[in-house]
């Protein structure tokens, strides 16, 4: 199945206000500094397609995780090397993740998480501006997920004015 250009690629709640998902959205919007709820709901629809993946292997194998494990061995390869799940993990975890655990493999939080910036919407605005390189690519898409391969090399370009540490702008904790 191939999804044209007019397909969302994600699905809006199904209850428009409801004022305890509208506030934890909100939070979870500004703490990961996403530009608009709309990516919130991408990385929701991700996830539940993640866990649908999940069933429908577990279904299959009829309950026998170390049968769905087999047949779903890229599928969780994946979720491993892009840190989602843990080495250790098996098939069913994918069944507990949580939307955080999607928003932490983005390069936004991972670039805030390594000290690059001061915030998350600092660390967005740094990407964007092309500022930051992964494996020594410049990367301007705040939403791209990070390999845990690829964690280590996040850096900034060393043709950005911000490879200097005593640029004002960069964050204070730097190693």
């Amino acid at each position: 199945m191939t999804t044209g250009n007019n397909t969302k690629a994600y699905e809006t709640p199904n209850h428009p206000y409801q004022g305890e998902r509208i506030a934890e959205e909100a939070d979870l919007v500004s703490r990961y500094g996403l530009k608009n709820k709309e990516e919130f709901w991408r990385a929701q629809s991700e996830l539940r397609n993640m866990r649908r993946e999940a069933r429908r292997l577990l279904g299959e194998a009829q309950g026998d995780v170390e049968a769905a494990q087999e047949a779903g061995s890229e599928f969780i390869a994946r979720l491993r090397r892009l840190g989602i799940l843990g080495e250790t993990d098996d098939i069913s975890a994918v069944l507990s993740l949580d939307v955080t655990d999607l928003l932490e493999r983005r390069l936004q939080t991972v670039a805030y998480r390594k000290g690059l910036a001061s915030s998350t919407k600092q660390a967005r605005q740094f990407i964007v501006h092309g500022h930051v390189t992964v494996d020594g690519a410049r990367v301007t898409r705040p939403s791209k997920k990070v390999d845990t391969t690829e964690e280590e090399t996040v850096a900034f370009d060393e043709t950005s004015p911000l490879a200097d540490e005593l640029h004002p702008e960069r964050a204070d904790s730097q190693e």
